[in-house]
């Protein structure tokens, strides 16, 4: 070849290399860690009247500091978060979904409403999550 025609193809091969390191360092993104990526699960918040007596056990147990911890039948399971004692309030469940390997749940603690006494006496708010068992660990955020 001639010695021109090997420079043109030298300089388009080292700009093939370049953009192919580009194509890769930019290629595949996860996203936003924070987005949820899976399937949402039917849920049902409930009261303690509404559990095994074994649960209602743990949850009197650790109730005076803040706890998490899940609870299984084999055909239900119980997704139990405590904050300790409180001047007022409670929990919502944000989300509750299923990823290939986890169950994820996002609560948020929430205060009295604005202009709703905070009262003087302690509470100690539980929430109870219950869904169909499954035989993944839970992942609280």
């Amino acid at each position: 070849l001639p010695r021109r025609a090997r420079k043109v193809l030298t300089v388009l091969g080292v700009l093939m290399v370049i953009l192919g390191g580009i194509a890769a360092f930019t290629g595949c993104q996860s996203g936003n860690s924070e987005e949820k990526q899976g399937e949402d699960l039917e849920f049902t918040v409930t009261g303690e009247a509404d559990i095994p007596a074994a649960l209602k056990e743990l949850i009197d147990k650790k109730r005076e500091k803040p706890f998490k911890l899940t609870y299984a039948d084999g055909l239900e399971m119980y997704i139990v978060i405590g904050e300790g004692p409180q001047k007022g309030g409670g929990y919502s469940v944000k989300e509750l979904y299923e990823t290939d390997n986890s169950i994820v749940i996002r609560t948020e603690l929430t205060g009295p409403e604005a202009g709703e006494a905070r009262g003087t006496e302690n509470s100690y708010p539980v929430l109870i999550v219950k869904t169909e068992y499954r035989d993944k660990p839970v992942v609280f955020q």
